[in-house]
């Protein structure tokens, strides 16, 4: 007897669900109540069990993939009339169906994931395996990027890497087959589709350089840029080969996920271009020569990312910076008197930033404008704050995730969620859902012992809080008797804006609000 199982409706508002990890394979034995799969919502996760006894014979729903409730994920043939797994795939002949789709002499397919419901593609930027070389199940064998976050992609089955249809720094549209693993332990040359490289790494060209040739002046109509702005490797391959110029990228209306600029988008710009007879003047690229030794690096992908955001946050928001110094007494000596305690009994590692961020949304529910942003000459109140903190990536990268409704965490809640997105940034465990949609950040450069700094906003935002070192200085103290030296230990806050929306008096007042909240902090609520 066949048992369908389905996607099951975790809440009235919940209507699909993630399946995010299988625990169990097509001819697997399973028990009543045994969990087979995990599932994620946007309210929770949680582990599925078998309804039944019997035999898992088919998965139509591979991990990572997104289905609406009540639809068939998996069908158990129960005890009774249990059939093989290889006689029922041979009878049903739905390999797409299976965990990993399966080829014919033993190769299982390996497909580019989808990383988030906005995400159409990903470019390949490490190989960690080639042809021949043994493969474990979940060992990671290749790393990818996206518009939005990078990955690393584990194998789903034991094996041998038999082929590897894609190189390094190719675009890979997602459920597209890139490799294929020989479960029998053979390489097999027969092949379903023609591969594009032979081995993992076979291209001795850099990464997409963003180097339009110099065309003649553009007379497209040019719409306003909508502000927030990421460019996938594909459409810049296109930009790079038809001569569209990074501020030419700026004006195309994209249709994608907040404005971003689909490969359909770029495509029919340049259609619209070519039709009206009109072509692009590129932006020189001054040549510099150098009288010593050189070494030219291509940059990866996440430099790239970086450079481009950067730029355009700069010729976005008017930038003002302004710097207040604080006095971290109080909280200093918390965190010196409790760290070893809350370890040993949470282990929760308590940091300053828990009680910045803290701090940093109080002062946002009492100066909304700041955790606002500009659209158009529309300004979009956010009722949440989404903090976010910036990381730092080896060996050279940033990445900001943000805590999704900080605004409704305390002090332990925000170092736990600080701690968690630190760890997912530095192992590339990120999701899309990590780094979109972000209202205010803070950035920490006090870590590498420098005491201020002047912080790019990061855009669609208006302000970015940067946060120094914490160092012991004499200061002046007033009390009764007059003035005197103490030693403190303090910070300086700096606090970067968008003057476009938030004025001078208006970035002080938080500023200060910030300064007090974290000098008068009342530990008794941690």
């Amino acid at each position: 007897m066949r048992e369908e199982i389905l996607m099951p409706k975790m809440g009235e508002s919940v209507m699909e669900g993630t399946l995010i990890k299988w625990h169990k394979k097509v001819g697997d034995k399973v028990k009543k109540d045994e969990i087979i799969f995990e599932i994620s919502t946007d309210k929770v996760d949680t582990e599925v069990p078998s309804p039944v006894d019997g035999i898992l014979t088919e998965i139509r729903l591979n991990e990572n993939e997104t289905a609406p409730v009540g639809s068939v994920v998996a069908v158990i043939e129960t005890e009774g009339e249990q059939v093989s797994a290889t006689e029922k795939q041979e009878e049903k002949a739905q390999p797409e169906k299976t965990e990993a789709k399966t080829s014919p002499a033993s190769l299982v397919d390996v497909v580019m994931p989808k990383m988030g419901e906005s995400v159409t593609e990903g470019t390949i930027i490490k190989w960690h395996k080639k042809v021949g070389d043994e493969v474990k199940k979940d060992e990671i064998i290749f790393e990818i990027s996206t518009d939005k976050v990078d990955t690393e992609v584990p194998s789903p089955v034991d094996g041998v890497m038999a082929e590897i249809l894609y190189g390094k720094n190719e675009t890979v549209e997602v459920n597209k087959v890139v490799a294929r693993i020989s479960t029998s332990g053979e390489i097999v040359t027969e092949k379903t589709e023609e591969p594009k490289t032979e081995t993992p790494v076979v291209k001795s060209e850099p990464e997409v350089e963003y180097k339009p040739e110099p065309k003649a002046e553009s007379k497209i109509h040019k719409p306003k840029s909508t502000g927030k702005r990421f460019y996938s490797p594909l459409v810049l391959n296109i930009a790079n080969k038809e001569g569209v110029t990074f501020d030419e990228l700026e004006t195309i209306e994209g249709s994608g996920l907040n404005g971003r600029v689909t490969k359909k988008d770029i495509l029919n710009y340049i259609e619209s271009r070519k039709k009206s007879g009109a072509t692009t003047k590129a932006v020189p690229q001054t040549e510099y020569v150098f009288n010593g030794a050189t070494e030219v690096i291509p940059m990866d992908n996440i430099r790239k990312k970086i450079m481009h955001h950067m730029v355009q946050s700069r010729d976005t928001s008017v930038h003002v910076s302004e710097v207040m110094e604080v006095d971290m007494t109080k909280i200093h000596n918390y965190i010196e008197a409790n760290k070893e305690r809350l370890y040993k009994e949470e282990n929760l590692k308590l940091t300053y930033m828990a009680f910045i961020s803290y701090a940093a949304i109080k002062a946002l529910k009492q100066y909304p404008l700041m955790n606002a942003s500009i659209q158009g000459e529309n300004i979009v109140m956010k009722k949440y704050v989404n903090l976010g903190i910036a990381v730092a990536v080896e060996p050279n990268g940033l990445i900001v995730p943000n805590i999704k409704n900080a605004d409704n965490m305390n002090v332990r809640g925000l170092a736990k969620a600080i701690a968690e997105l630190s760890y997912k940034a530095r192992n590339k465990k990120l999701s899309p859902d990590d780094v979109v949609d972000g209202t205010f950040s803070i950035t920490n450069y006090g870590v590498f012992g420098a005491l201020f700094g002047t912080p790019i906003i990061n855009q669609p935002e208006v302000g970015i809080l940067g946060v120094g070192a914490v160092v012991k200085r004499p200061v002046v103290v007033t009390t009764e008797f007059g003035d005197t030296i103490a030693i403190k230990p303090t910070m300086y806050l700096t606090l970067s804006h968008d003057h476009r929306l938030v004025d001078g008096m208006l970035g002080g007042l938080f500023l200060k609000a910030v300064k007090e909240n974290l000098e008068n902090f009342d530990v008794s609520i941690v």
